[in-house]
């Protein structure tokens, strides 16, 4: 995965959030990660933000989980980008995720990390 954020991709798409994607593809069903935690994976710790804008293009692509990807304490602040404030609660909990007033419930369980999932 290159780490070059400032060249276009031919999809109209910077190469960090194509990396960003490929990280989320392989989220497992009924597990969660945060932002932050892709963004430390791929090298920019401090660029858990650029994380979010990349899940926002996402909903172009449906095949692209972003429902998976949540704050670092769970919450689903990424949900307002969604086709209705209730799709992203929706397809978790079609998961198995249990989410209560916008939190996944067992977090901690729930957590996906990448760079301990994928050495």
């Amino acid at each position: 995965m290159t780490k070059n954020k400032n060249i276009k991709t031919s999809s109209g798409d910077y190469p960090f959030f194509e990396n960003v994607y490929a990280v989320v593809m392989l989220i497992p069903k009924g597990r969660v990660t945060s932002y932050g935690a892709i963004a430390s994976y791929l090298g920019t710790k401090m660029s858990a933000r650029m994380v979010g804008w990349a899940m926002n293009a996402a909903h172009k692509n449906k095949k692209i989980p972003a429902h998976r990807v949540v704050n670092r304490a769970g919450l689903l602040t990424g949900k307002h980008h969604f086709e209705t404030p209730t799709a992203m609660k929706n397809r978790l909990e079609k998961e198995g995720i249990h989410v209560i007033k916008d939190q996944v419930q067992d977090f901690k369980t729930r957590f996906w990390d990448p760079a301990k999932e994928l050495l």
